[in-house]
This record gives C-alpha cells, sequence and structure tokens, in this order.
C-alpha cells in the first residue's frame, strides 16, 4: 500500500473519495476531499461531519510524500491548519496547487519550507482549471479511465509554466476577501 494512502485512511482523512487506488504511471491518485479539522466525536461509532476540509482534491505520489496535489480552499483561514496536518507527507520538491475562494491575488510563496501556487477561485472547478493550465481539451479527456485521467493531467501539469509572480504568505494573506465563491443557477 501507498504511504500516503496508509497516511490518508490511518487518520481517518479521506472525505467522499471518487478514487484512492494506484493509477497506471504512479503508486497512487486520490480524488475527493481530504480532512483538514475533524468533527467532533460524539460516541466510538458516530462523529459529526469536518470542520474543514480540503475540496475537488487531485492527489499524485509515487513514493513516501505527495509529488502533486491540487485542491480548494474554501478558506485562506484553512490553509495554516492543512499544512499542519499534512506536512509530514509534503515535500520541498512537490508541486501544490490551492484553490482558494477568498483570495484576491494569485501568488507563489513559500510556507514552512514547502512552495504552494495559491489561485483565485469563483466560479470555476479545480479540476476546469487544472485542464486549462495543462491546456487539455475535454476531449482529451474523454475516453480516459479515471486513473488515467489523474496521469495525464499531472503528466502536463507538472511540465506547464504556471505563470504565477512569487509574493511573500503575508502578501497572499493581506489579499484574503470576504466574498465567497459566486454561485450560479438554482441553489
Amino acid at each position: 500500500m501507498s504511504k500516503i494512502k496508509e497516511f490518508i485512511y490511518d487518520n481517518n482523512l479521506q472525505w467522499q473519495a471518487s478514487f484512492s487506488a494506484k493509477t497506471e504511471k504512479y503508486a497512487y491518485g486520490y480524488r475527493g476531499s481530504i480532512i483538514i479539522t475533524p468533527g467532533k466525536i460524539l460516541s466510538e461509532d458516530k462523529q459529526l461531519p469536518p470542520k474543514a476540509t480540503a475540496t475537488q482534491t487531485i492527489i499524485v505520489s509515487n513514493g513516501d510524500k505527495i509529488d502533486f496535489l491540487a485542491c480548494e480552499l474554501e478558506t485562506l483561514d484553512f490553509f495554516e491548519p492543512f499544512v499542519e496536518r499534512y506536512k509530514d507527507v509534503l515535500s520541498p520538491d512537490g508541486l501544490y496547487l490551492l484553490f482558494v475562494t477568498d483570495l484576491d491575488i494569485n501568488g507563489k510563496f513559500t510556507y514552512e519550507g514547502f512552495t504552494f501556487n495559491a489561485f483565485s477561485l469563483d466560479e470555476s472547478s479545480v479540476w476546469n482549471e487544472l485542464v486549462e493550465f495543462a491546456d487539455l481539451s475535454k476531449g482529451d479527456l474523454k475516453k480516459a479511465s479515471a486513473e488515467e485521467k489523474i496521469d495525464i493531467v499531472y503528466d502536463e501539469i507538472k511540465s506547464t509554466n504556471l505563470r504565477i509572480s512569487e509574493k511573500s504568505y503575508e502578501e497572499i494573506k493581506a489579499n484574503q476577501s470576504s466574498r465567497g465563491k459566486v454561485l450560479f443557477g438554482a441553489v
């Protein structure tokens, strides 16, 4: 079993996973949400839903650390608890893309020795943003299996220039807004 899968499942951090297995090219791939702050435990067999999650998460790993992670954070307030929870499986060489709903700027920054690429996310999805960054079309992925899609997107993203400017973490925090995600249509 993958060290990353062990970490996620041994710590009960998986949430609404749609894929969690070896891909065709990599030791482990994951799609779903991951827990940042668990819900309150009511009894041995009852627990409230998580207080904070990283949603629309895509993870790729070929060893003991996460090589690639992309996810949505509902608020930048989830970032520091996220790093605290996952720092044992993050790598200084990893490619980490955060799509943050209440962020007004994009920026690449270093925090606790790890580099993060943070993007403002208004009305799109993490997957659609990744497909666009990778310069792929939905047709490129149409007939691919779930694991092939993860492989294709990761292989393209890791060789893509994200064209994002360097910022300090303080600059990123200073550009956190009070607005939330823009929803369209019936809610």
